[in-house]
């Protein structure tokens, strides 16, 4: 069992206090306040979601997966590669990619290159890339057709990459894990940016999903004590 220091406990026994004594508001921006107001860490702690989903992560028809352009990015202009040749290659470099290449950008990567964070390819060249799964899999850096980083439209996405495009999944516990900013920022920051989340994994619901969507949702900081937000709450922020 994990052991927390004395900060953490101080937390955990004002957050469970206030649950008891049902002190903790439904309001999405109180709630988020408070998150802000306990936060600890001497760091900028990111402002975390976590959604337990009505789904079945058994069945490959009910995985949820989208992404979005948070309306309030607190994070630092994101480092994207393309794969691309001719035209496709010389559109990539005009929107403002950080490199570009084919044959030669696969073997800089395969000798051990990183220094990125998106990757980016038209379609013609997945199979070239695809010699480079092993590596960027498990990074969750291969060029993905379902997240729209497969595409001949390479100004489009490397433009909204640029902005601060960012992804969402469920894992295998049936959970969607997101971050909706920094505790640095204001409330009504991080309330837009949660509400636009949400609206994205609203639209993102499987079909062969029934019932409840949206089950329990908990918010925290990174070092933080979660607080719990009724999801009907936030569907109506």
């Amino acid at each position: 069992m994990a052991k927390h220091g004395k900060k953490y406990l101080k937390v955990r026994e004002i957050v469970d206090q206030q649950l008891q004594n049902k002190q903790l508001s439904a309001s999405v921006s109180d709630v988020l306040g408070e998150v802000k107001k306990l936060a600890f860490a001497k760091f900028d702690e990111t402002v975390d979601v976590h959604i337990r989903l009505g789904i079945d992560p058994t069945k490959a028809d009910q995985s949820v997966r989208g992404s979005l352009v948070l309306p309030n990015n607190p994070r630092r202009v994101a480092r994207v590669i393309v794969f691309a040749k001719g035209d496709f290659a010389e559109q990539a470099v005009r929107a403002g990619a950080d490199l570009v290449g084919a044959d030669d950008l696969i073997e800089k990567i395969a000798a051990g290159w990183m220094d990125f964070d998106y990757a980016v390819s038209t379609p013609d060249m997945m199979g070239q890339v695809g010699r480079l799964a092993k590596l960027l899999g498990p990074r969750g850096l291969l060029p993905n057709k379902k997240l729209g980083t497969v595409t001949f439209e390479v100004a489009d996405i490397v433009t909204d990459l640029k902005k601060g495009r960012v992804f969402f999944k469920s894992d295998k516990a049936g959970l969607v894990n997101f971050s909706v900013g920094k505790v640095s920022q204001s409330v009504e920051a991080l309330t837009d940016n949660l509400k636009t989340f949400m609206k994205a994994l609203a639209a993102a619901k499987p079909a062969s999903s029934k019932g409840v969507f949206m089950r329990k949702i908990i918010v925290s900081s990174t070092m933080g004590v979660g607080m719990p937000l009724d999801p009907q709450s936030v569907l109506r922020v």
